[in-house]
């Protein structure tokens, strides 16, 4: 569509139109790699953590899997999602129309014709240690990487010897013309928060996540990746999780924790400029930057305009002014005058924005989507239905 309001405007010739010509040039110029018509995306390869989990983490450690209200919204049972329904990633694989991508750690039931999922909750870009009540998960972005390298060997493998699974395996093209999804970071952040390192520490310690997040890219580019879309983290300071833990903290005019956010804030932009590097050192990839950030923000700068209503508050949670406890989580029970209190979810989730504390309603969700995939937060200024490589 671009390409051809681009070259419409060159059979014309006035100062308008030579202008609309100077800002084509400059838009299709943002990515030379970039497609300039719809892509149709065969498969979804994703990695991350629990914003982008459809189940790693629960088929790994049982005693972990989130459990009813979770998945109640719009699977009417436990999904292996920390959520009341549907995530970022499930809203993109529909949108292409795939199927919702399986967990590659799950043996029962997956179907991996369309792409795998390798994200797994409290995944980290750096392994590291828990912190406190904070549990994070050993599949890091680099072990992520080491499942998809023997996953596509093994995928081509099976798929020779035929038979009953061979359906169940993408198809060799499919690798280089799928769409590679990253949502990441996070918790490297809240590791620190939640540990001994001071926010300046943990500040300190961006550059090298970042750094060791786009080489887990290069590394997935070498194994054929082409098209990229990769957000940032979202607005930490303004989850349960922090404004419970950290109550002294400076409050934004939206009543955020300032600082963390800062924080965060510092990770988005190591993350962009690498990117950017990133973009010339792989110039037949199309790596997209998505800012989730602005979009997360904005729910808790204006919720009434999204319908949504007490935004730092739980849905699904026990406990104190965000209804958010350390000790007992979504679907948990605790004993509050020796009586077991189930841990429930609030009457409405449609209206509210955060979940459990951490991960947002699946109704937040879908206006994150909605958001991120018109292009109207991404780097290059790209639709998500345009964002593969030109062929």
């Amino acid at each position: 569509m671009i390409m051809e309001f681009c070259t419409l405007t060159k059979l014309f010739h006035n100062p308008l139109v030579s202008a609309l010509a100077l800002l084509c040039i400059a838009t299709t110029s943002l990515n030379p790699a970039t497609a300039s018509k719809r892509c149709d995306f065969p498969a979804i390869f994703n990695f991350g953590a629990s914003n982008a989990d459809t189940g790693g983490l629960a088929a790994s450690f049982p005693f972990a899997q989130p459990k009813s209200p979770n998945g109640d919204t719009f699977f009417h049972r436990p999904a292996g999602r920390f959520c009341d329904g549907r995530l970022i990633i499930d809203f993109m694989a529909q949108s292409f129309g795939l199927p919702f991508l399986s967990p590659y750690l799950d043996s029962m039931g997956s179907n991996f014709s369309r792409g795998a999922n390798f994200a797994s909750a409290g995944s980290t870009i750096r392994l590291q240690q828990a912190a406190g009540q904070f549990r994070t998960s050993p599949f890091s972005l680099g072990l992520q990487y080491q499942q998809f390298e023997r996953f596509k060997p093994n995928a081509k493998f099976i798929r020779g010897q035929g038979g009953v699974f061979a359906a169940l395996m993408p198809k060799k093209e499919y690798f280089d013309e799928a769409l590679y999804t990253f949502d990441i970071g996070q918790n490297d952040l809240t590791v620190g928060f939640l540990g001994n390192m001071t926010l300046q520490q943990v500040n300190a310690s961006v550059p090298d996540i970042v750094s060791n997040f786009t080489s887990n890219i290069k590394n997935i580019y070498n194994l054929g990746a082409r098209s990229f879309w990769i957000h940032n983290t979202g607005p930490i300071g303004c989850l349960p999780l922090i404004l419970t833990n950290f109550e002294s903290a400076e409050r934004d005019m939206y009543g955020c924790a300032k600082a963390y956010n800062e924080v965060a804030n510092s990770f988005n932009q190591n993350l962009k400029k690498a990117l950017a590097h990133l973009r010339k050192d792989l110039p037949t990839a199309a790596i997209t930057y998505v800012d989730i950030y602005s979009v997360k923000y904005s729910l808790f700068r204006d919720p009434k305009k999204y319908g949504f209503e007490l935004p730092h508050v739980a849905c699904c949670g026990y406990g104190g002014k965000y209804n958010f406890s350390n000790s007992v989580s979504c679907g948990g029970t605790t004993k509050v005058n020796d009586n077991d209190i189930f841990v429930g979810s609030c009457e409405r989730p449609s209206v509210r924005v955060i979940w459990d504390g951490i991960h947002y309603t699946e109704a937040a969700n879908k206006v994150v989507y909605d958001q991120i995939s018109s292009g109207a937060f991404t780097d290059p200024p790209i639709p998500l239905n345009m964002a593969c490589r030109r062929k």
